[in-house]
């Protein structure tokens, strides 16, 4: 699921998209954050969907292999026992995955190559052998092909990966979340009563998550011209050039919440934007922004700006 780091860069790159964009318009961007977050559960479904696809196309081979003439002992081993793998039919029994098929117009028929490729691998390989074998159709068990199918076909598929860079912008980045958000489906998915398994979450509380991104957006905007001032005032010594656009992002950021969110601790504020500079920004940008906010925050702790709620928040 989506953490708090996750959301804040998706605020990250809004931002850049709005410090580039002749359109000002604060609501436009609110959506597109909004948009943004979403195509995580986009994904989501559309990789959740392709592993109903992969065990449905069993009943495509089996087609070809009954048309056969003279089938081989090994066509004989092969059977349709995929697809009513327990995980699978649990799948298709979840409302929400039902639903969210529907509202994302889920369908990998636009290049019906990719499950047949998928289905063509996994047929080869001796844990599909092994699993076509085994007696126990508990959902603990069965589950173990569907994990082998996405962590060893689909995750390593360089055509996949361009299927996804291709819909999905954020690709690079929210791939990650997407492994955590199947892995925590396997997880929930550990009972033989469909009803109970639920689909993974996409944040922890999605009412506090939303109103904390859609904050941080529209009062980094506001208030971007004083932060930095904030910001010009300590790196006098620097040319504005060479301070990248990101890290003025990310300091901006950093001091909108600690100042506008009095529950974030003032510590996970600072190691927070030090850690999405590393990843994101020059490979000295974490010491330089490091710097930076510990003179701002002195300054803002001076002037009673800094109102934390709570034992410890401030430290």
């Amino acid at each position: 699921m989506l953490n708090r780091r996750h959301l804040r860069v998706k605020v990250m790159q809004t931002l850049y998209a709005f410090s580039l964009s002749e359109d000002k318009h604060i609501k436009d961007f609110e959506k597109a954050l909004l948009i943004s977050v979403d195509e995580v559960n986009q994904m989501y479904i559309w990789t959740l969907n392709l592993l109903d696809e992969v065990a449905e196309y069993v009943l495509i081979d089996a087609e070809g292999r009954a048309n056969k003439f003279l089938p081989t002992e090994k066509d004989k081993v092969y059977t349709t026992k995929l697809n009513s793998n327990t995980f699978i039919e649990s799948l298709r029994q979840n409302r929400t995955y039902l639903e969210n098929v529907k509202k994302y117009n889920v369908s990998w028929t636009f290049d019906p190559e990719i499950v047949r490729s998928i289905f063509a691998e996994l047929k080869e390989s001796e844990e599909y052998l092994a699993y076509l074998k085994q007696d126990d159709r508990s959902i603990a068990v069965e589950k173990d092909i569907v994990k082998y199918i996405f962590k060893k076909i689909i995750l390593k598929s360089p055509e996949i990966e361009q299927v996804f860079e291709t819909k999905f912008i954020n690709w690079p980045v929210d791939k990650e979340v997407l492994q955590a958000m199947i892995a925590k489906t396997f997880k929930n998915f550990s009972s033989e009563n469909p009803v109970q398994n639920k689909l993974a979450d996409l944040t922890p509380n999605w009412d506090e998550d939303s109103e904390f991104i859609i904050d941080l957006l529209k009062q980094t905007i506001r208030y971007g011209t004083e932060y930095q001032e904030m910001i010009s005032v300590k790196t006098k010594n620097w040319e504005a050039d060479r301070i990248a656009l990101v890290d003025n992002l990310l300091m901006r950021m950093a001091i909108c919440e600690l100042i506008n969110f009095p529950t974030i601790p003032v510590k996970v504020t600072i190691n927070e934007y030090i850690e999405l500079s590393k990843a994101f920004s020059t490979a000295k940008s974490n010491t330089f922004i490091n710097g930076i906010l510990d003179k701002i925050l002195a300054d803002l702790t001076d002037q009673r700006r800094i109102q934390k709620q709570g034992r410890g928040l401030k430290d």
